[in-house]
């Protein structure tokens, strides 16, 4: 569960918040920023960690074989653009894919200035539903074309795209789709028993 930890009068930039995370008294802390809010990403329980780190692994594994693209891990900060109003969002899915198309040389030292292609996000026992559903609709607004939402509790995902919304039970295989070309896994290989 995220919650702002300043006030809505003071709007950060992205360098702003950059620096603003580097502070030494904020070593450790999982910030995103929202509409130029900062927000304090909850820490998340083994589970969520295991989880994470194993599909992970699966993805990692079949976009190096296949030269894909890039993956990241979470708390890898992506600019979503600055909105009208000036107010920046840069946010850190629990893992985010762009293609070699759009990034053919390593990602800088600084955050991504690119929208992922795929995000995946696990779902967490004290995240709220609402929380979750805003950030889904926030990526598909901003262009990610392909959202995994992992529910560990109920061993399934929920896909998501711009005109698509379907739910995977433990015998359904998940296809990375034309993001992902080629790969396929169980839905029950992903979850541990």
């Amino acid at each position: 569960m995220a919650q702002m930890i300043h006030s809505p009068a003071k709007t950060y930039s992205v360098d702003e918040f950059w620096d603003y995370i580097h502070l030494p008294e904020n070593a450790g802390r999982q910030l995103e920023l929202v509409n130029g809010e900062i927000r304090e990403m909850a820490p998340t329980g083994g589970e969520h960690g295991e989880i994470t780190f194993d599909f992970s692994l699966m993805i990692g594994n079949f976009v190096k074989k296949n030269k894909l693209g890039r993956l990241t891990a979470a708390e890898t900060g992506y600019i979503f653009g600055i909105k009208p109003d000036g107010k920046p969002d840069v946010r850190a899915p629990d893992i985010g894919f762009v293609s070699i198309e759009r990034a053919p040389e390593p990602f800088g030292s600084k955050f991504i200035p690119l929208v992922p292609d795929l995000v995946v996000e696990v779902v967490s026992p004290g995240d709220e539903a609402k929380e979750t559903e805003e950030k889904i609709q926030f990526y598909l607004d901003n262009g990610v074309r392909l959202i995994w939402v992992m529910y560990p509790s109920i061993k399934s995902i929920f896909v998501r795209k711009i005109d698509e919304a379907k739910k995977l039970s433990r015998n359904d295989v998940l296809s990375g789709e034309d993001v992902l070309p080629g790969f396929e896994v169980k839905v029950s290989e992903i979850f541990p028993q």
